[in-house]
């Protein structure tokens, strides 16, 4: 058995994850310090951050607190097991089955466990358009990627980390009050 430590303190295998495991400050820590796109970006910009202008973008799209929280939490399984760029992840069979076995037990301990393949495609739609206007202003090759029509304004500025961090566990967190499914 493998077992990884956490930002928290808590000792588990990765590849044998229970709700129990899975930890909102673990997930805001790890995340404000992994570097979107490999670290190939002009200025360090977080998973966190890219995550929090998704779930800006849901709650300007006007949709439910449900989810605004499945958009901030989508790449949650990445606290536990990094990210991996675009190119190289989807020929990564074994990862994608790691991270979606992950995330499951993610949605599962924030009750999105039961999002619809209707819901499941909205965010990955803002992950998506988030990630366009990401390219066009964070990588030097991109600069002429076209712009998707967004309804809010991503703030794709280079934060301290901690800054960073700190937003994300506030957003979880007023979310997870106004969910009604709480947090287990």
């Amino acid at each position: 058995m493998s077992i990884m430590n956490t930002f928290t303190g808590h000792q588990f295998d990765p590849l044998q994850m229970t709700i129990s495991d899975v930890s909102l400050e673990d997930i805001a820590h790890a995340l404000s310090f992994l570097c979107r796109g490999g670290g190939q970006t002009l200025f360090f910009y977080s998973v966190a951050q890219h995550s929090l202008n998704c779930a800006r973008e849901a709650q300007a799209r006007g949709w439910s607190y449900r989810m605004i929280l499945a958009c901030l939490l989508h790449d949650a399984s990445e606290a536990y097991i990094s990210d991996i760029i675009r190119p190289v992840k989807v020929h990564l069979t074994n990862y994608l089955e790691i991270e979606e076995t992950i995330m499951n037990v993610i949605w599962e301990k924030f009750h999105l466990d039961d999002l619809t393949n209707e819901e499941m495609t909205m965010w990955k739609q803002i992950d998506n358009d988030i990630l366009s206007e990401e390219l066009s202003v964070l990588f030097p090759g991109e600069k002429n990627h076209p712009h998707p029509s967004l309804f809010s304004v991503p703030d794709l500025k280079e934060h301290p980390f901690g800054e960073v961090e700190r937003r994300f566990l506030n957003a979880a967190y007023t979310l997870l009050q106004k969910y009604p499914a709480q947090e287990s």
